[in-house]
C-alpha cells in the first residue's frame, strides 16, 4: 500500500473530525451506528487506519488515525456517561429491555394469581363434593329411619296451629 502524503493525511483527518462531530451529534446514516466502522465509512478512509500497526521487525506503531479513534471513543464514552444517548437504536434497546422486564414481572404476578385461584377452585370443588356426599348420606338416613315422621303439608293458606298473636 502506498504511503500517505501529509496533505492526504491532513485532508482525511479533517474529514474524520467532521464526521466524528456529526455522528456524536446523533446524525447517523441509515443503517449506521455510532462506531468506528461507520466513522471510517462516512469519512471515506479505511477502517484499518484507526488501529495500531506492526513494523517489519514486529514492534507496534500507531495507525495513522489511531489518535482520532481514541478521541472518538473517549468523547462517545463521555456522552454516554453524562446520560446522553447518541445512537437512537441504543435508546430503543434500553426502552425495550425495560418493557421486557416489566412484562416478565407482570407475567410472574399473573402466574402467581392463577396458581392461587386454581388452588382455591380445587379446595372449593372438594368442599362442594364433601357437602354433596353429606346431603346424600342425610337423605338416605332420613329415608331409612323409622323414628322420623313427616310433617303434614299445608294445603290451604291458613296456619295449622293458629296465629301467633
Amino acid at each position: 500500500m502506498a504511503r500517505l502524503t501529509e496533505q492526504v493525511k491532513k485532508h482525511n483527518e479533517q474529514a474524520i473530525r467532521a464526521t466524528m462531530d456529526r455522528l456524536l451529534r446523533g446524525d447517523l446514516p441509515a443503517g449506521g451506528k455510532c462506531d468506528l466502522k461507520t466513522l471510517a465509512a462516512e469519512s471515506g478512509v479505511p477502517r484499518t487506519g484507526f488501529y495500531p500497526k506492526k513494523n517489519r521487525d514486529g514492534t507496534p506503531r500507531p495507525g495513522p488515525y489511531q489518535h482520532l479513534a481514541e478521541e472518538f471513543e473517549r468523547r462517545l464514552k463521555a456522552l454516554q456517561d453524562s446520560g446522553e444517548v447518541v445512537d437512537p437504536r441504543i435508546a430503543q434497546i434500553e426502552r425495550l429491555k425495560s418493557q421486557v422486564a416489566e412484562l416478565k414481572d407482570r407475567v410472574t404476578k399473573r402466574d402467581a394469581a392463577l396458581a392461587e385461584l386454581t388452588e382455591f377452585k380445587t379446595l372449593a370443588i372438594s368442599r362442594l363434593a364433601a357437602q354433596h356426599d353429606e346431603i346424600l348420606r342425610l337423605r338416605e338416613q332420613i329415608g331409612s329411619a323409622a323414628n322420623v315422621q313427616q310433617l303434614p303439608r299445608q294445603t290451604s293458606g291458613t296456619a295449622i296451629f293458629g296465629s301467633c298473636s
